[in-house]
């Protein structure tokens, strides 16, 4: 095939990325954040190839690993190389399955290995800090200040109660709740569904949120979502719940480093793990589809494996007895 001009050759890829995202969008139900970040990886790739004058349709194996190579090179981290690589291997499937490539050039690329970092987390009394702070100041602000702090309150039990995602906890439809707010209805990644249990407090708290923010009775609509908002897409924006934690956590003395929204899905997870909880059941409960994605939390088990190993093993009780002789 004949090199194309980088202009037309980007312009060759951006038909088929289109319909690789929207088959993710329309089959796989890939989120917004998905979609986004598959769009900057292929566009990036793509950007590459048009410098070499070729094209998805047209590159070799070794085009797209000179690719990886340059951005090695220019200091990428592994595990965004990783992350890259999956996203190329995805697309270059999906060329193939609509006919639009022979072979598939990407399918014989070593794996990038990233190296997988300990989630950051807060302990117990930190949490705990938290939370009573929220609740502090929900009970003492007024009017709309007392509004924010009394949803600000209600994000954080859910969030730290039930480990949701921060994308699925502020665009929670009213819907999600049951009648009896004992269980939580989630809609995660992949449009795949899981039913979370609420405790107490959760409930408590959602209990007076519902109240302060249902509509007058000449109203004939409820909100469609439970944390609503003004915006354009009609719920709380991450962000914005990112930044009144933060502002939180700095007036308690909680470096805003180390916390986010996210960091508080790390604290459910581990805090669990640490009293026992089967790593199968945490799976669930954070709505992965694959048990490797839960298995980074596996760090805080160590020293209580370790412990249990010397408690009940054997040959621990009988180094034990020797070194009581």
């Amino acid at each position: 095939m004949a090199r194309l001009p980088a202009s037309r050759a980007q312009a060759a890829d951006e038909g088929s990325i289109e319909g690789f995202l929207h088959m993710m969008r329309a089959e796989r139900g890939a989120s917004h954040n998905t979609i986004s970040a598959y769009a900057a990886d292929l566009r990036e790739i793509s950007a590459f190839l048009a410098a070499h004058c070729t094209t998805f349709l047209s590159c070799s194996r070794q085009n797209l690993e000179a690719f990886f190579t340059d951005r090695a090179e220019s200091g990428l981290a592994a595990n965004s190389a990783a992350r890259k690589l999956s996203c190329l291997k995805r697309f270059t499937q999906f060329l193939v399955a609509e006919g639009l490539c022979a072979e598939d050039p990407a399918r014989l690329i070593d794996g990038v290995k990233g190296r997988r970092s300990l989630p950051a987390t807060l302990s117990i009394a930190e949490v705990d800090l938290l939370l009573d702070s929220a609740h502090e100041a929900a009970a003492s602000a007024a009017s709309s200040a007392g509004r924010r702090a009394l949803r600000l309150a209600c994000l954080l039990e859910l969030l730290y109660g039930t480990g949701l995602r921060v994308s699925e906890l502020v665009s929670l439809p009213r819907s999600a709740l049951r009648g009896d707010r004992m269980m939580l209805t989630v809609k995660g990644k992949g449009g795949r569904e899981r039913i979370l249990p609420l405790n107490q407090k959760a409930r408590d708290i959602l209990d007076k949120w519902i109240e302060a923010t249902r509509p007058p009775e000449s109203s004939a609509t409820e909100p469609k979502w439970l944390f609503p908002s003004w915006g354009e897409e009609g719920h709380l924006t991450r962000q914005k719940f990112a930044r009144d934690l933060k502002t939180l956590g700095a007036r308690i003395g909680i470096d805003e480093e180390r916390l986010s929204p996210h960091v508080l899905r790390h604290a459910f997870a581990t805090h669990l793990l640490d009293r026992g909880v089967d790593l199968r059941v945490l799976q669930t409960l954070l709505g992965h589809a694959d048990i490797s994605t839960t298995q980074i939390y596996t760090h805080v088990m160590e020293d209580r494996l370790r412990q249990t190993v010397f408690d009940f093993h054997p040959l621990s009780e009988r180094a034990e007895l020797k070194k009581a002789d």
